[in-house]
């Protein structure tokens, strides 16, 4: 596959229709009026948060109604989940890689700020709970010695790990507690990224026959060439063997949680948008995905908004982006993503969609740092996104935050898991 199938791709899709007045967009599914500011309106702020920690049965808040408690505790870097039919729940414990030689870089707020994500776990950690209770009896090493895994699926008797360069697969039995089989190796991936964008998710169709995986730009907005984003700012489809791979959508500057509409073959996914052009751009973003659809990254943003940086270099494309469906906030580094099926909760819940906020750095006021549910019905979008899961914030005006949550998954019994990789912990959210 050469870089040129990047830009065919995306030269060949369906105009979308925008309805706009002055810098006000619409949504296109859940009809939802975004006011965006002018680019710069406001400074490029740097305003990192400082993670102090969970002490003294300090905990997340969650609405009336609902129990909030530990899941599970002292781990290292707790990102992804993955919760197997038979109700394991798998965790990539992994983290950002930080050179040696920026770690003790006091005078440099990014890598201090990062202090405690040094290097990377690099193992999947399986919680048993054999009476499907939400609480786990027991704890083991599944793999060890994986490259920043992420994403996890297990499908047709194998279990997928999508490290940052390669997705591989295991043999799968779901009676072992640990994996020593031999993988293969099926997809090659560009690895590492900008800030955060070395991690790599992966869904399954519905009949098993397609993988997606999601792969996040190298850049920022493509300062260092297009040339560089070979692969990158995409979903990728490909078989359950790795063959047959193509871009599905592109455009995505940094996807990561993917989940399916329920009763529809609508994925959706969640998007991290760019930085550098103020406190209130860009927002980050949940849209469903189009086969085929180029969501406007590097040159325009929340369709049609040409990025300053990219003026007038592709006009072909940037009348043809896609507006996504709901706006996030800006810089909330919205990562996780599930749609909720189960029954345990109160009925405006159900079939809704759950994201989990990571929180930002480049903006003079801490956002994201909480999880955020958006009411569905009928497979489409029926309100705006409302505070979930708060209390993340201990001190705005320090910027000092208790931990920084990052997926979402569903249990067996119907509550809520949520990873809190700062602190080390997995939340569990259960209704009364």
């Amino acid at each position: 596959m050469k870089f040129y199938n990047y830009l065919k791709v995306s030269c060949f899709l369906p105009a979308v229709i925008l309805f706009t007045t002055n810098n006000t967009v619409q949504a296109q599914v859940y009809k939802d009026n975004v006011e965006l500011p002018e680019p710069y309106a406001t400074k490029s702020n740097k305003a990192f948060s400082k993670v102090i920690g969970w002490k003294d049965g300090q905990k997340p808040v969650a609405p009336k109604g609902f129990t909030v408690t530990k899941f599970a505790e002292k781990l290292e870097n707790p990102r992804w989940l993955y919760v197997a039919k038979n109700g394991d729940v798998f965790v990539a414990e992994s983290g950002t890689r930080i050179p040696k030689s920026k770690r003790s870089d006091e005078k440099d707020e990014f890598f201090a700020s990062k202090s405690q994500n040094f290097g990377s776990a690099n193992r999947i950690t399986l919680f048993r709970d054999k009476d499907k209770d939400g609480v786990y009896e027991s704890k083991y090493s599944y793999l060890a010695n994986l490259n920043q895994p992420f994403g996890m699926l297990v499908l047709n008797n194998y279990f997928y790990v999508a490290n940052t360069d390669q997705l591989l697969r295991f043999p799968y039995n779901e009676k072992d507690t640990t994996n020593t089989g031999k993988y293969e190796k099926i997809l090659d991936l560009p690895s590492g990224g900008y800030n955060n964008h070395w991690t790599r998710n992966i869904i399954a169709n519905q009949e098993g026959t397609k993988i997606y995986v999601t792969v996040g730009s190298e850049s920022n907005v493509a300062e260092r060439g297009i040339e560089s984003e070979y692969k990158r700012a995409n979903i990728l489809e490909i078989n359950p063997d790795g063959t047959g791979e193509r871009i599905y959508a592109s455009g995505l500057r940094n996807p990561n949680g993917m989940d399916w509409a329920p009763g529809t073959k609508t994925l959706w996914t969640a998007v991290n948008e760019r930085d550098e052009l103020g406190d209130d751009l860009v927002p980050d973003y949940t849209t469903s995905v189009k086969d085929g659809g180029f969501y406007g990254w590097p040159y325009s943003y929340f369709g049609q908004h040409e990025d300053p940086r990219h003026k007038g270099a592709r006009p072909d494309l940037v009348s043809k982006a896609i507006v996504p469906d709901i706006a996030l906030g800006s810089h909330t580094a919205s990562l996780g993503l599930t749609f909720y099926r189960a029954k345990s909760f109160p009925k405006k819940y159900r079939n809704g969609m759950f994201i989990g906020q990571h929180g930002s750095w480049n903006r003079s006021e801490l956002s994201g740092y909480k999880v955020v549910f958006i009411p569905f019905k009928d497979g489409k979008p029926s309100g705006k996104p409302e505070d979930f899961l708060t209390g993340f914030i201990a001190d705005a005006e320090k910027k000092r935050v208790y931990g920084r949550p990052v997926d979402v998954a569903v249990l067996a019994d119907g509550s809520l898991l949520v990873t809190d990789d700062a602190a080390k912990t997995i939340w569990r959210v259960s209704a009364k």
